[in-house]
């Protein structure tokens, strides 16, 4: 386990981020300010007690107030059910979100990751000053985000925002949440890095990429590569750049809102994939409203998910106890 930050620390409120293989947790000042961090490899079938361990390493209820958890799936914030998490799928239990206030001795939000990311960057991140952003969260998975006026958009039953899910392909490979050519399948993690295993190998001209010599690369080995002028790998991030920019490009058109802003692990990439995404949406879209979008990179990093979780629960405990 990794540890950061003083350990004198005036009380505040956790959030912690399930969305990778990595968690995430993070005391955090009211105004997004993160005061200590801890993180360890997931622990899938001892999550709860995982959690526990982490928040009484930051100080658990002596330290602060409430705790914000960000996963992949379809959350109920306010019943605190996970209906659908494809990554956790195995630990969602029906009484999870009463096992976590037990065990950590703190009100409990439980909160899709997304969502979370996309709050901490309206609050402290690239968000700052909108009005209405919509949040991409590019990493293991896909999520999206909506905010108008501060406040989520959860839709009619509390899901919206499922960017991810788009179809993007209708002749690509069966999707996690079993349909057929979704974002993720080509623009997430794990399937560029899959995708760039699968042309390395049908590619000959691949073989000169430093890319073939390393059987378990990662997408941050690809980003790496790309950055040292690796064709192969400047051609990955080129290719999945436009399949998000085609995506972006649907948002600009139906929503039209003043900024998007585009986060994960993917994003470390940084304009290597921006500026492809920004050329394939601009291309896509509507002039008029492409021209009234900004297109950026988040600000906050990996660090989004546990800052939006956090002040998330911090709002929905004043609120119910004010």
């Amino acid at each position: 386990m990794q540890t950061n930050g003083p350990t004198q620390i005036a009380k505040g409120m956790i959030g912690v981020d399930l969305s990778g293989p990595i968690l995430r947790a993070s005391l955090v000042t009211s105004d997004g300010a993160i005061l200590r961090s801890v993180e360890a490899p997931l622990e899938r079938d001892a999550l709860s007690a995982q959690i526990a361990r982490l928040v009484a390493d930051l100080g658990g209820n002596q330290q602060a107030r409430s705790l914000g958890i960000g996963l992949p799936g379809l959350v109920d914030p306010q019943s605190g059910r996970v209906h659908f998490s494809t990554d956790l799928a195995a630990t969602m239990r029906e009484d999870f979100h009463s096992e976590l206030e037990a065990t950590t001795g703190l009100p409990v939000l439980l909160e899709n990751d997304a969502n979370a990311a996309a709050y901490g960057e309206y609050v402290a991140g690239a968000g700052r000053g909108s009005r209405c952003i919509f949040y991409v969260l590019l990493g293991y998975g896909i999520g999206g985000a909506l905010i108008f006026d501060g406040h989520i958009w959860r839709g009619a039953s509390g899901f919206a925002g499922e960017f991810g899910h788009i179809t993007i392909d209708p002749n690509g490979i069966q999707c996690a949440c079993g349909n057929v050519g979704c974002l993720e399948t080509v623009a997430s993690a794990p399937n560029i890095v899959r995708r760039t295993h699968e042309r390395l190998f049908r590619d000959g001209t691949s073989s000169l990429s430093k890319l073939a010599t390393n059987r378990d690369f990662t997408v941050s080995d690809i980003t790496r590569e790309a950055r040292n002028g690796d064709d192969f790998a400047l051609l990955m991030l080129e290719r999945t750049g436009r399949y998000i920019g085609t995506a972006i490009a649907a948002i600009i058109n139906l929503l039209n809102v003043e900024r998007i802003i585009l986060g994960g692990i993917v994003m470390e990439a940084g304009e290597l994939l921006l500026d492809p995404i920004i050329r394939e949406a601009r291309r896509r879209s509507f002039q008029p409203c492409f021209e009234t979008t900004e297109i950026t990179a988040a600000q906050l990093g990996l660090d989004a998910v546990t800052v939006g979780a956090a002040l998330l629960a911090a709002r929905k405990h004043e609120t119910t106890n004010p």
